[in-house]
C-alpha cells in the first residue's frame, strides 16, 4: 500500500518542482538533474513517471492549469453584480498577483511556449490549451456586459478574453526584460482603461 503512495508523491514533487525551476531557468536551461534535485527525487523516479523532459512539460502545463484554475475560481473578483465590474476586478486581481520575484508571478506556460513553439509542438499545444482555457473563463462575463449595454461590436467575447491574456503575457515579458513588476502593472492598468473605454464605462479609480 505504501509503495504506490510513494510513487505518486514523487510525481507530484516533480510537477511542483517544474513550476518553480522552469519559471526561474527557462525551459531549455532546465535539466532533468535540476528537476530531480529540486524535487528531492532520483533520476530513476523521474523516468518511472516521465519518458522525457518534454513529457513532464506537458504534464506540468496541465498541473499549472489545475492549480491556477482553483486560485482564480475561488477569487473574490467573481462577487460584483455587474459583469463588467467582474472583468475589471479580474484585472485588479491579476495586478495584485505581481508580488515577489519574477519566477513567483510569471506564467509557466507563457515561459515554455516562447521557447518551444517551433521545436516541440506537443508542448506548444499544451500551453495553448492552458492559456486559451483560462481566457474562456472570462468570456461569459464579457458577453454579459456586452448584452447588458446593448452593444453589437465587431469583436467577440472570445477575442477580447484572449486579448487580455496577450496583454498580461506581454507584461510578463516586459517585467523579465526590466527585472521588475512595475511595467507589467502599468500594462494591466492600460488594459483596464481600454476596456472601460470599449464599454463606454465611467472611469473607475484603480486601488493603489
Amino acid at each position: 500500500m505504501s509503495k504506490p503512495a510513494t510513487k505518486q508523491d514523487a510525481r507530484a514533487k516533480l510537477l511542483d518542482a517544474a513550476l518553480s525551476v522552469i519559471r526561474t531557468r527557462g525551459y531549455s536551461a532546465t535539466t532533468v538533474d535540476a528537476l530531480c534535485a529540486a524535487a528531492g527525487v532520483t533520476k530513476g523516479a523521474f523516468f518511472h513517471h516521465f519518458k522525457s523532459k518534454d513529457e513532464l512539460a506537458i504534464a506540468a502545463a496541465e498541473h499549472w492549469s489545475q492549480i491556477t484554475g482553483t486560485l482564480f475560481a475561488d477569487a473574490a473578483y467573481h462577487d460584483p453584480a455587474d459583469p463588467l465590474d467582474r472583468v475589471l476586478a479580474y484585472l485588479e486581481f491579476r495586478k495584485a498577483l505581481l508580488q515577489g520575484d519574477l519566477p513567483d508571478f510569471t506564467c509557466l506556460v507563457g515561459t515554455m511556449v516562447q521557447e518551444t513553439y517551433q521545436t516541440a509542438p506537443a508542448i506548444r499545444e499544451a500551453c495553448e490549451r492552458s492559456i486559451a482555457g483560462h481566457a474562456e473563463t472570462l468570456e461569459a462575463d464579457i458577453e454579459a456586459a456586452r448584452v447588458e449595454r446593448g452593444m453589437k461590436p465587431e469583436w467577440t467575447a472570445k477575442s477580447l478574453a484572449l486579448h487580455t491574456q496577450a496583454v498580461i503575457q506581454g507584461g510578463f515579458i516586459l517585467a523579465k526584460a526590466t527585472g521588475a513588476a512595475a511595467i507589467a502593472a502599468d500594462s494591466i492598468d492600460h488594459l483596464r482603461r481600454y476596456i472601460e473605454m470599449l464599454f463606454s464605462a465611467p472611469a473607475r479609480q484603480s486601488p493603489r
